[in-house]
């Protein structure tokens, strides 16, 4: 009889056990194809992340303060992001389609390799108009926190505005229907703030999210502006319409949509394709899954019961 804590010596040899894994219906499909490409890489996404990052922010992240060569150092850390982020693209597009039982990988290659470069050239195109939105996402920041002493301390240390500024650039790539790529950077910025944003989900500017950890914020949701959430906040969904095979129907609306001023505090729960009217505030740790008119104050519960308190707008 083993000793406490050690493990019987299975009768089975290394190579067995390699034997069985490598047979899986996904592996041995690739064999049978002849499948000779690599799948997306997550490191060289997340290296791609921070470069963007140092593009919207010249001087703050990866390049040196300079009056001079600037352009030129931006430029090249552009061209060799994007590059990467093309390439990466391609990956996926391979990979999906191939799995979804297409052509061979070498022909998918050829076919989307023009869509991957579409794809990240809509992107660089793009780059102003997500730094505006990022500098405003700053501003809201620094505005709405008072333990914020310089807009730098916002850019270089706040969660909320790493994850959201990594979120607007999944989002330009999941409105492309690019496929494996947006929620492979989603995730990053999950794991790195603790903050989950569904690449799927329409932000407006101005956007703050304060401490951060534990919020949620679903594919459909729709959010305007000045929108200010904290910690542990959730907008989910309250149901998930299934199709005659009892699996969940994909893409449909069903998270909130906030509308603009919205506060939402800290614990509070908002889920289905509930309406927050403009100006309205959530206190902490309420349950909300109605309508909730403009300007109102939100506490305890508001949902089909009425054991909650909503205070009518001044």
């Amino acid at each position: 009889m083993a000793a406490a804590g050690q493990v019987r010596s299975a009768r089975v040899s290394i190579g067995e056990v390699v034997d069985r894994l490598c047979a899986s219906p996904p592996v041995s499909a690739r064999r049978a194809a002849g499948v000779g490409f690599e799948p997306p890489s997550r490191p060289v996404l997340i290296d791609v992340l921070e470069g963007l990052r140092s593009a919207l922010f010249p001087g703050y992240f990866g390049l040196v303060q300079m009056t001079e060569g600037l352009n030129f150092h931006l430029g090249s850390l552009l061209e060799e992001k994007l590059r990467r982020l093309q390439e990466q693209i391609l990956r996926g597009l391979v990979f999906t389609h191939w799995q979804d039982g297409a052509d061979p990988p070498d022909r998918l290659r050829r076919l989307n390799e023009a869509r991957a470069a579409a794809a990240a050239g809509h992107l660089l195109a793009r780059l102003p108009e997500l730094q505006r939105l990022a500098l405003l996402d700053v501003e809201a920041a620094y505005a709405g926190d008072p333990a914020a002493l310089s807009r730098d301390e916002v850019v270089f240390s706040y969660p909320g505005v790493q994850a959201v500024i990594q979120h607007r650039i999944a989002h330009e790539l999941y409105l492309l229907a690019i496929p494996l790529i947006p929620r492979i950077m989603s995730e990053h910025a999950h794991s790195a703030t603790g903050i989950d944003i569904h690449p799927g989900a329409a932000i407006g500017e101005s956007f703050f999210i304060d401490h951060g950890t534990g919020v949620v914020i679903g594919e459909t949701c729709e959010i305007g502006r000045n929108v200010r959430i904290y910690q542990g906040a959730t907008l989910g969904a309250k149901s998930f319409p299934l199709d005659a095979h009892g699996q969940p129907i994909k893409g449909v609306p069903r998270h909130p949509i906030v509308e603009d001023d919205v506060i939402i505090y800290s614990g509070a729960t908002v889920l289905g394709r509930t309406r927050l009217g403009r100006g309205a505030i959530i206190g902490a740790n309420a349950w909300v899954t109605r309508d909730v008119e403009p300007g109102a104050i939100v506490t305890r519960y508001h949902g089909e019961q009425e054991d909650l308190r909503v205070e009518a707008p001044a």
